[in-house]
């Protein structure tokens, strides 16, 4: 069992579900995306996702889209966004996963990039713009360092295909509660209620379901979770705080610790 599942089991068992807490990796620089770390484990949230800007992010809405600007202007790298990693590894415990496009992957080349990865304690990683058909090497290379594959299922996944992702799967499904690109939003639509519902059946005892997209806010947690999920994922909502407060760091860090705190406490 990989260190993902082990915290969802964990919290199953105390009845609460996983905060997953999503940042820009060297947004606005390098150096502080530590201190961010920081305060997100210190308000409470279980796995530490931390994207690796890209000049095209498909699946982001403009709020990451300009945290990836940020970051690649500060002259954030792949490397050194896997070096972060390790540098946070180094003081906790916190499993941290990595949300990637593929094309930087592909540049590292698959091998250099998982192991890197290993060396570095992340522990699983998301690819977007991956499809499950095109993902066998990708498969074969992260099991060979034992980091798991996050894939993600749309509202528009056929049966078919889900029972293909949830097979190729490890650590946790990632549901993509509604159409349209990432962004915090002001409620959790029903269709997103119905999707979980009708999806959760097929994962139970096979993998944990964590839903992002949209969510922002402490209410939406605590609907997603009371419905079923496994774990919520939250990324533009800490996003938009570092954007605004990129000249009161301390601001910015106490905020990002309060917003995560609030949502842990909703998952309870």
């Amino acid at each position: 069992m990989s260190k993902i599942e082990k915290i969802f089991q964990r919290l199953k068992t105390k009845e609460e579900g996983a905060l997953i807490g999503y940042i820009t990796a060297g947004d606005p620089n390098p150096k502080i995306t530590p201190l961010l770390a920081n305060s997100l484990i210190r308000g409470g949230v279980d796995i530490l996702e931390l994207g690796i800007p890209f000049s095209d992010p498909i699946a982001d809405g403009p709020t990451i889209q300009a945290a990836s600007l940020r970051a690649l202007k500060a002259g954030t790298t792949p490397n050194q966004v896997l070096e972060i990693a390790g540098e946070i590894k180094k003081k906790q415990e916190i499993p941290i996963v990595i949300l990637t496009y593929y094309n930087p992957i592909f540049r590292m080349g698959l091998e250099k990039f998982f192991r890197l990865s290993k060396k570095y304690g992340v522990n699983g990683v998301v690819v977007p713009d991956l499809p499950v058909e095109e993902a066998n090497k990708y498969r074969e290379m992260a099991k060979k360092f034992e980091v798991d594959t996050i894939f993600l299922v749309a509202p528009s996944t056929s049966e078919q295909r889900l029972m293909k992702i949830i097979k190729s799967s490890s650590g946790f499904l990632y549901l993509v509660s509604q159409f349209g690109v990432t962004g915090a939003r002001e409620t959790v639509q029903d269709s997103t209620v119905e999707l979980i519902k009708k999806i959760l059946p097929k994962t139970t005892n096979q993998i944990p379901l964590a839903v992002g997209f949209g969510v922002s806010k402490p209410e939406h947690a605590k609907l997603i979770v009371k419905t079923g999920a496994e774990g919520v994922i939250v990324g533009s909502a800490f996003v938009n705080i570092i954007e605004k407060n990129q000249k009161n760091i301390n601001e910015m860090l106490g905020l990002i610790e309060d917003l995560a705190y609030k949502l842990k406490e909703s998952t309870k």
